[in-house]
This record gives C-alpha cells, sequence and structure tokens, in this order.
C-alpha cells in the first residue's frame, strides 16, 4: 500500500484493487475498524478524500488520497516510566520490543507503573509521541524476547485479527530437560486452570484448545538438555510449559512445571516475530537476541538458531 505521513494525517493512496468501495467499507473491510471508532471518525472529521470533506457512502477510485488524521497526539492513562529498552523495529504505527526478564508485559492496576508498558509509553512521549499504546500479545514474566505493540487503536485491531488469524508467527527457542528423541512433533493438547494452584495451568479436557509445535535443534549432551524452537498456533498462559511438562520435558529452570532449577528462570526466549505489515503490507521479520546478563544459552549458535526457525 502506498502511504505517506504528513504531520498529523496518514495518506492513502488507493489502488485498483479496492476501487468501487465505499469509504465506510474502506474502514471495516480493510482497516477493520469497529464501528465505533468509525462513528468516531465521522463526527470529529478526520478522513478526507482529495483534501475534501465527503460523505462516508462515497465511492473510491483508483488513485484517490484518502486522509486520516490518525497521528493526533492523545492521551492515555498508562503511566510513563523511564527504562533502557532494547527496541528492536519501530515506526509510525507499532514497534517490537525486546522483552527482559523479571518485568510483566503489562500493568496488573492502574497504578502499576513497572511493567513493559510504562517503559514503552515513555519511550514514545521523549519521543514526542503521546498515544494509546496497547501490546498485541504478551510474555511471561520471566520469559523474554520479542513484544508487539501498536501506537493507534486502528492498527491494533489489524494487528489483534492478525494474530486471531494466526498471520503474525512467533518462534521460541527453549531448553528442556533431558533428550527429545523426537526430531519435530506437535502438541494438541486443551489447557485450563489448575483449581489447586492459583497461578497454574494444566491439561484438562474441558480446557481452551492449544497448540504447540517443536522442533529440536540440538541436544547438549553434558548438560542433560536439549535445544528446541517452538512455534504456536494459539497463544494460550504457560502454553509452551506447561505443554513440554506433559511429554515428561519441562523447561529448565522452570520450577513451577517440574524443570530443575539450574537458571534463575524458566529457559524460554521470543527468538522471533514475523508478520506482514497493516498498513505497507511489506514483510516484517524481527530477530531478537536473549540480554540475560548470566546467558542462559551460552553455547547456542544464532546462525544456526536463526536457520532452524525459518
Amino acid at each position: 500500500m502506498k502511504f505517506e505521513k504528513k504531520g498529523d494525517w496518514l495518506l492513502l493512496k488507493i489502488p485498483l484493487q479496492w476501487e468501487g468501495l465505499l469509504i465506510e467499507a474502506f474502514f471495516s473491510e480493510v482497516l477493520l475498524a469497529s464501528k465505533k471508532q468509525i462513528h468516531l471518525f465521522k463526527m470529529e472529521k478526520k478522513v478526507q478524500l482529495n483534501n475534501q470533506n465527503v460523505p462516508w457512502n462515497t465511492m473510491l477510485k483508483k488513485e484517490d488520497i484518502l486522509k486520516i488524521k490518525l497521528f493526533q497526539p492523545q492521551p492515555n492513562d498508562i503511566i510513563p516510566t523511564y527504562m533502557d529498552l532494547s527496541i528492536l523495529y519501530e515506526d509510525d504505527f507499532l514497534l517490537v520490543v525486546n522483552k527482559p526478564a523479571s518485568i510483566d508485559t503489562h500493568p496488573h492496576s492502574s497504578v502499576d507503573a513497572s511493567s513493559l508498558l510504562n517503559g514503552v509509553a515513555y519511550h514514545l512521549l521523549m519521543n514526542g509521541e503521546e498515544r494509546p499504546l496497547k501490546h498485541i500479545h504478551r510474555l511471561d514474566r520471566d520469559t523474554t524476547g520479542c513484544v508487539l505493540f501498536a501506537k493507534h487503536d486502528l492498527i491494533a485491531n489489524m494487528l489483534d485479527y492478525m494474530l486471531r488469524e494466526r498471520k503474525i508467527k512467533r518462534t521460541y527457542i527453549a531448553l528442556v530437560q533431558g533428550f527429545l528423541s523426537q526430531k519435530k512433533g506437535t502438541i494438541n493438547k486443551p489447557i485450563g486452570k489448575d483449581r489447586h494452584h492459583g497461578s497454574r495451568r494444566r491439561i484438562s479436557e474441558t480446557g481452551q484448545t492449544a497448540i504447540t509445535h517443536f522442533k529440536r535443534i540440538k541436544q547438549l549432551p553434558n548438560e542433560g538438555l536439549t535445544l528446541i524452537s517452538c512455534s504456536l498456533d494459539t497463544g494460550r498462559t504457560h502454553q509452551i510449559r506447561v505443554h513440554l511438562s506433559s511429554i515428561h520435558h519441562p523447561l529448565a529452570g522452570d520450577i513451577l512445571y517440574g524443570g530443575k532449577p539450574i537458571f534463575n528462570r524458566q529457559a524460554l526466549h521470543a527468538v522471533k516475530l514475523q508478520f506482514i505489515h497493516p498498513i505497507s503490507k511489506e514483510e516484517i521479520t524481527v530477530f531478537a537476541p536473549p540480554l540475560d546478563k548470566q546467558p542462559i544459552f551460552p553455547n547456542a549458535n544464532w546462525e544456526e538458531i536463526l536457520k532452524e526457525t525459518k
């Protein structure tokens, strides 16, 4: 998609494939705007066609310029907190951050200012961007790696849809206890809450569908561990941790699910994120090196891992 940012406005050049769509249909079917968002765009006159305010039942033509007032400052209720962030990718619409261990993805209350989301809000504010920031997915407190954030509600809608439709590929690496004999496999077991332990999840016939694909990268005979990559069809809480524990190969360091305490956290890292950009339609691939001061993956060959996670 051809686009341009001019001040507070996003300019979209209409290609042939969208010719004939009404403006309202374009917003609902292409930009995946909610009814509430469309109502606000209408009432606040934040949409123009060829520099004019026109009815929303106007038909689009090839080469038309649709202007959307998307970049004006908007207050949010996220408390900005300074953090030394590792930004892996950023543009006017979204950003990907390399999450360290021992930090939550999002606040647990309106007064919580210690999460990654608070740090990203500060980063945007220092760059002159006050946005209704949203995390598109989350990682457990002690899982590290790629986390995707949207800078606008409209972009968040598009990314949420892509995540539901499995159009955002998340690849993890993990160290599991023991020697995994299978080269690759799929774990398809539903996951539910553990009634006897508030923070645990378990395999449950009445739980939510959960599907994890794994691939062995290499065995580490001296450590008694196997390095694997994982990808998800679903995003349940603790999914990788529960699934690998269920096949008797818990994550190293994951004492909650039977792993040995050989590390100070579970050995799980979101190493790669791949998706088609919702506006530019370019393929975005982001790779995250682990940030641990005492490396959990010290002998990892990153060229080998990148090759294995393609």
